[in-house]
């Protein structure tokens, strides 16, 4: 039911903030990797301040890190696995002879170089220990400041068949103001926000039932629920043939999950990764140099990107079977 009540704000969410970006004439990547971005990672930040900042044992405090490498981790495979198989879903409907991805290839590829840049560094602080790392969060929301001006300065304009649908809280409103839309947008994330606690909480409870240790849950099935909201974006989008805005939303939030979550937990926090911790650095590091190879290739298709998904299944098994072996 929680995953159901994201999915609906969800529709309401990307309805609310391409009208946003309408009315703040920005182009629909910008849309997608810096407003819908923004927005939907703010649940998800909140979680791993109250994690990393108030956490009273060392365990909590470790749910917070989890969390901070768990998402892009989800966002590099998962995420982007479902992009794949809802264009395989729709191609018929859209009307299109092949899967082949709608976007700006090289502006895809400059995107996930940007992010590995910046997610190498992140993962090489977890190997190191020196008295002023936690100064060193501030060069993280540096970056993602300097992205998102980039994303803003190089904004697109979206193709005239992407017709934005009426704002769903004024439906007879051929221009809506700015504000209305903004209400929109806040009350679904409202709505997003409290869901996804709730199927947080749920996938807890399942890992609790088969007494995984937390480090495991919160690798593992903590960030599928925290990035869900961005999922359900990417799936809405494709389904109407705006595959951009779906990859930039993706994208930008890979971007904030590289930056912020990160400058949290080590501004709070040792920032000393384990194996776990590790291998999910290692696996999304290979999924986003795969990405980038395919969008430097100059064309990628659905099933290019379903094989993306593969590379959880691999991280799920490394996880499994060192839980198994104790």
């Amino acid at each position: 039911m929680s995953a159901g009540a994201i999915y609906l704000a969800c529709e309401y969410f990307v309805n609310g903030i391409e009208w946003c970006g309408k009315r703040l004439n920005l182009g629909a990547t910008a849309v997608g990797s810096v407003l819908a971005a923004f927005g939907t990672a703010l649940p998800e930040s909140a979680v791993t301040f109250v994690a990393v900042a108030f956490g009273s044992t060392p365990e909590k405090k470790d749910l917070g890190v989890g969390a901070a490498m768990g998402g892009p981790l989800v966002l590099a495979t998962l995420a982007y696995a479902v992009v794949g198989l809802a264009l395989i879903a729709n191609r018929k409907r859209l009307g299109r002879p092949t899967t082949e991805v709608k976007v700006d290839h090289m502006r895809m590829s400059r995107d996930q170089a940007a992010f590995l840049g910046v997610f190498v560094v992140k993962v090489a602080l977890g190997l190191v220990a020196f008295a002023y790392k936690p100064w060193l969060g501030v060069l993280f929301l540096a970056a993602y400041a300097v992205y998102v001006w980039r994303e803003i300065r190089d904004g697109d304009t979206a193709p005239e068949e992407e017709e934005l649908e009426p704002l769903s809280i004024r439906p007879k409103q051929a221009e809506p103001a700015l504000g209305w839309a903004v209400l929109q947008a806040v009350l679904a994330l409202v709505v997003i926000g409290g869901a996804s606690h709730v199927f947080v909480s749920q996938l807890e409870s399942i890992g609790a039932a088969l007494q995984w240790p937390p480090y495991l849950v919160a690798l593992l099935l903590s960030p599928v629920a925290t990035e869900l909201p961005e999922t359900m974006n990417a799936l809405i989008w494709v389904r109407q043939g705006k595959e951009r805005l779906a990859l930039a939303n993706i994208s930008g939030a890979m971007m904030i999950q590289a930056t912020i979550p990160s400058a949290l937990g080590i501004f709070f926090t040792p920032w000393r990764f384990d194996g776990p911790l590790l291998a999910s650095g290692v696996i999304t590091a290979a999924a986003i140099l795969y990405l980038w190879a395919m969008f430097r290739r100059g064309m990628v298709h659905g099933r290019t990107l379903v094989l993306a998904g593969s590379l959880y299944a691999v991280f799920a098994l490394v996880l499994v079977v060192r839980f198994s072996n104790g």
